[in-house]
């Protein structure tokens, strides 16, 4: 039985990857050691699910189209720069989102207890923070040139876009970086 690395997210359309491109490489001019995201594969997650048995991926996508059918299209809004663990020590840089939150959390709320009695998610410890992931940094010395340039960005404009799916995505990690594939798609119709 194959393996297959997955998640649930939803596409943040080409305004928003654009901008975030842009900034990436505003970001580069700095200096500092950064995994960049690539745009092609720029997303907002909704879950990690980690490595699945190739089975489970239908159910996934079952419990995925029970949840979208419960939400309807919305605004996504890209806003200010962040990073995790804090802005002062830098290690995940990322794009926050001013519109289309809510409607992520509410999508995030339904679909977790439906994957864990799946068995297929770990109930993660920390709180869902919806973000547009822009980067990782590599080294303690990079962070601290970013956390000099982060509180200049506090009023970044990511963009604008539209959710109207969420999709199962596959991960297949690769030299360049992640390579990601649609498995499953789920119309919000709610």
């Amino acid at each position: 039985m194959a393996r297959v690395r997955s998640f649930i997210g939803v596409d943040v359309g080409d305004e928003i990857r654009r901008k975030a491109v842009a900034l990436q490489q505003q970001l580069a001019r700095t200096g500092a050691g950064v995994k960049w995201a690539a745009e092609d594969g720029m997303h907002v997650t909704l879950l990690f699910l980690g490595e699945l048995d190739d089975r489970d991926i239908l159910p996934v996508c079952r419990a995925v189209q029970a949840a979208a059918a419960k939400e309807a299209p919305f605004p996504l809004r890209v806003s200010g720069v962040g990073a995790f663990p804090t802005v002062r020590r830098p290690k995940v840089l990322w794009g926050g989102l001013t519109d289309g939150a809510e409607p992520l959390r509410r999508l995030y709320a339904v679909l977790e207890p439906k994957l864990l009695d799946l068995g297929v998610y770990i109930k993660e410890e920390r709180d869902y923070t919806p973000h547009l992931t822009l980067g990782r940094v590599k080294g303690e010395a990079d962070g601290l040139t970013l956390a000099a340039e982060l509180p200049k960005l506090l009023a970044w404009d990511g963009g604008r876009g539209m959710v109207d799916e969420v999709c199962v995505y596959s991960s297949e990690l690769r030299r360049g970086g992640p390579e990601y594939v649609v498995l499953g798609r789920a119309a919000l119709t709610g």
